[in-house]
């Protein structure tokens, strides 16, 4: 992860359970709002953390990119 990188959060509210995970795992980039997960904001700066909520979604609802090539870096396929 280079400094400097953006990118982008995105929860599925379609796929999203509520678990609660994300905003346990990355409190800083989730919240729930009526029983599911928003992003606090869609850009961020790099942030393993971001990462980790989405690697521990149940239903991959998180979905990572890259700002610059908008290639998914999470969850893994």
């Amino acid at each position: 992860m280079s400094e400097g990188t953006e990118w982008r959060l995105h929860v599925d509210p379609t796929r999203c359970i509520g678990s609660g995970i994300c905003a346990g795992v990355a409190p800083r980039h989730f919240v729930l709002v009526d029983g599911l997960s928003r992003p606090v904001a869609e850009l961020i700066a790099a942030d393993e953390s971001v990462l980790d909520a989405a690697e521990s979604c149940p239903l991959e609802a998180i979905v990572v990119s890259d700002l610059d090539n908008l290639r998914r870096i999470a969850p893994e396929g």
